[in-house]
């Protein structure tokens, strides 16, 4: 066998073997993601896989990416590009691009402060707690409103101020939340004075985080600016390469080549999840939280 022909089937090959691999993962991903699990069966290795990826890998993207995974797999014929190509639509979006998760982060704190001021200043007018929390749930800022507007339901319909706080402050899912929360629990069992002086500091404290949150932002966008350069030039090159000057890339059909495309995506992955790691703002210990022991033991006794 001649070493074209013999170079012909290895290629064919590997463009084989990185169709399989993309159908076999697009199998997985759509059993983790459509696979009915029950009540009880909640622990099924399924459903804990589905939930520790990123909220943003949806059905639609996943495809979309294990799609383009598998053609460049299969215009290459290199497996290992069929992997890298997967793996950087589904992580180079939400590292590059607008960073929602933060913005919306911001929103909600902003909109925090603003509540717990209208809450200062309804009070200041000489308006009980549970009045001045339905007061100013009814004019809520849009980034709390669903919960707000929750939590005005909650007490309308009889239920404690304190128990309905707490329900909020599940539904916020913020430290921050937690303390502004806090002290109205303490004001509305304990009959606490200076609420609404209290009420105006953490406001202030909370626009404090926003501000530095902000600055924090714009620290971080010079860096994904310096990785989305990083990105545009190193695809270009490949993507150059490859239509205009193909041998210039046979060294990688062999299986060394391979290897080493793998430890050059490796090393590439690592480098971006690192950068990923350091721009991470770690959020504190949360005061209120919900315990599920405890929710069982209410649902026992509601029934």
């Amino acid at each position: 066998m001649t070493p074209t022909r013999l170079g012909d089937t290895a290629g064919a090959i590997a463009a084989v073997l990185g169709v399989a691999f993309g159908t076999g993962l697009l199998l997985i991903i759509c059993g983790v993601l459509r696979r009915p699990v029950s009540e009880g069966s909640g622990a099924g290795w399924g459903r804990r896989l589905a939930r520790r990826l990123p909220a943003e890998w949806n059905q639609r993207r996943l495809t979309a990416a294990v799609v383009a995974g598998v053609m460049a797999g299969a215009l290459t014929r290199w497996p290992v590009a069929a992997v890298l190509t997967t793996a950087a639509l589904l992580t180079l979006p939400g590292l590059l691009g607008r960073d929602r998760a933060a913005v919306a982060r911001t929103e909600r704190l902003e909109a925090l402060a603003l509540w717990t001021e209208m809450l200062r200043d309804t009070l200041s007018a000489a308006a009980g707690l549970e009045q001045a929390v339905l007061t100013t749930t009814d004019i809520a800022p849009t980034a709390l409103r669903r919960e707000l507007s929750a939590l005005a339901l909650s007490v309308r319909s009889g239920r404690p101020l304190p128990a309905a706080l707490r329900t909020f402050a599940d539904d916020a899912d913020d430290p921050l939340a937690d303390v502004v929360v806090a002290a109205l629990v303490m004001a509305a069992e304990r009959q606490a004075s200076q609420l609404a002086a209290l009420l105006g500091e953490l406001a202030d404290s909370v626009r404090e985080q926003v501000a530095m949150r902000q600055r924090i932002d714009a620290g971080r966008a010079s860096i994904r600016t310096g990785v989305r350069v990083t990105v545009a030039v190193t695809l270009g090159m490949a993507v150059g390469l490859t239509v205009f000057n193909r041998p210039y890339l046979d060294p990688f059909n062999t299986l060394t080549g391979q290897l080493v495309l793998a430890v050059v995506g490796a090393l590439f992955a690592a480098s971006f999840t690192w950068l990923s790691a350091i721009g991470r703002v770690h959020e504190p210990v949360r005061l209120i939280g919900h315990h599920p022991a405890e929710a069982t033991n209410d649902t026992g006794r509601t029934r």
